[in-house]
C-alpha cells in the first residue's frame, strides 16, 4: 500500500509519519509546501517504510502523479489558526476551500480513498451535548466555515462519485510534536506558562468547555481507518476530553505553579458551551488513550530547559 499525507510536516503530519502502524505500507509521499518551514519535521524519519518528500502547493498539477501512485489520501494541508484566518480569507478560500477540491477531484479521477480532518469548531452551538446528527452547524470563523464547506463536497461527490472518504471531526490538537505549532489552546497555554508570560484566556471562555483530542488519539484514528477500511462516507467526532480552560489551566499549574492569567478579548464570539460526544466513533471501534495530564506534562518536559522552573525534572 501508498500513501499520500498532504501537510505532512504539519503539527498531526510530522507526529503520523513518525507513527505510522499500517499493514503492507510501502510508500509515503509527503506533500508540503513549506510555507511555514518545517524543515526540521523531515529529520530522523524512520528507515521504513519509503519516503519521499515533494516540496508542492495542493493546487498544483503536479499533484496528479503523486495522488495516482497512492491509494489513500490523508489531506491534512489547510490553514487552521481560526483567530488569524479573520484577516486570511482569501488565503482560507484558496488552501482549504480550492485547494481541497483539487486533491478530492484528483482522488475521484483515480479512484482513491481521502481522510478529510474537519473540526468541532463547526458547532459552536448552544446545545450541551452535541453529536454528528447537530444540524445547527454555527461556525465563527473562515476556517470553520472552510471546513464545513469542505464537509459538504465530499458528501456530494460521495453521491455523484462514489468517492470513498471518511471526515474527522477532531477537538482542538494538544500533545507534542517536532513540527507543531502553539496557536492552539492547550499548546498554547504551555508555551506562555513556561516562558513566564501570562496566560492570554478570552475573558468569556474560562469557565465554558470545549472538544480537544491527544495528539496520540489522532495518529491512532487515522491508522485505525486504513487498517480497517474505515471509508463509509460517514463524520466521526474524534474527541478524548471535554474541558473547560479553566481545568485546563490547574493542570498546567501542577507543573508551572507561577503562573499568572491575563484575560484578553477575541474577534471570534465562540461564547458558547458545548461538550462533542464521540459515542459515534466508538460504536465504530475507534478507541482513546489520551490523557490531558501527561501529554500536557511531556510538553512542559520538552520546554523546561528553555526559560521558567517548573516542577519537572
Amino acid at each position: 500500500m501508498n500513501i499520500c499525507i498532504t501537510g505532512a510536516l504539519g503539527h498531526i503530519g510530522s507526529a503520523l509519519i513518525r507513527n505510522l502502524k499500517i499493514t503492507d505500507l510501502k510508500k509515503v509521499h509527503l506533500v508540503d509546501n513549506l510555507l511555514t518551514q518545517r524543515y526540521c519535521s523531515l529529520f530522523d524519519l524512520p528507515d521504513k517504510p519509503k519516503f519521499i518528500f515533494h516540496q508542492l502547493d495542493i493546487l498544483s498539477s503536479e499533484m496528479a502523479p503523486v495522488i495516482k501512485d497512492s491509494d489513500v489520501i490523508i489531506h491534512l494541508a489547510a490553514i487552521t489558526d481560526a483567530e488569524s484566518s479573520l484577516d486570511k480569507k482569501d488565503l482560507v478560500m484558496t488552501v482549504n476551500k480550492n485547494g481541497l477540491e483539487n486533491v478530492a477531484r484528483l482522488a475521484t479521477m483515480y479512484k482513491k480513498k481521502l481522510i478529510f480532518p474537519s473540526t468541532t469548531s463547526v458547532y459552536g452551538s448552544k446545545d450541551n451535548v452535541v453529536d454528528e446528527t447537530c444540524l445547527e452547524l454555527c461556525p465563527q470563523s473562515p476556517y470553520a466555515e472552510s471546513k464545513i464547506w469542505g464537509e459538504k463536497l465530499l458528501q456530494l461527490l460521495g453521491k455523484k462519485t462514489g468517492l470513498k472518504f471518511v471526515i474527522f471531526r477532531f477537538g482542538t490538537i494538544f500533545g507534542y510534536s517536532i513540527g507543531m505549532r502553539f496557536h492552539t489552546a492547550v499548546n498554547k497555554f504551555i508555551f506562555q506558562a513556561i516562558n513566564g508570560q501570562p496566560i492570554t484566556v478570552w475573558k468569556t471562555a474560562y469557565q465554558q468547555k470545549r472538544p480537544y483530542c491527544d495528539l496520540n488519539d489522532c495518529v491512532a484514528t487515522i491508522n485505525y481507518t486504513i487498517n480497517h477500511n474505515v471509508f463509509d462516507q460517514q463524520i466521526y467526532n474524534i474527541v478524548t476530553v471535554n474541558h473547560s480552560v479553566k481545568e485546563i489551566i490547574e493542570v498546567i499549574k501542577k507543573y508551572v505553579p507561577k503562573l499568572k492569567i491575563k484575560f484578553v478579548e477575541s474577534r471570534i464570539m465562540n461564547q458558547l458551551s458545548y461538550n462533542a460526544d464521540n459515542t459515534r466513533s466508538l460504536r465504530r471501534g475507534f478507541k482513546y488513550s489520551g490523557n490531558l495530564d501527561r501529554s500536557i506534562r511531556n510538553t512542559i518536559r520538552k520546554l523546561k530547559n528553555v526559560n521558567y522552573e517548573s516542577k519537572i525534572s
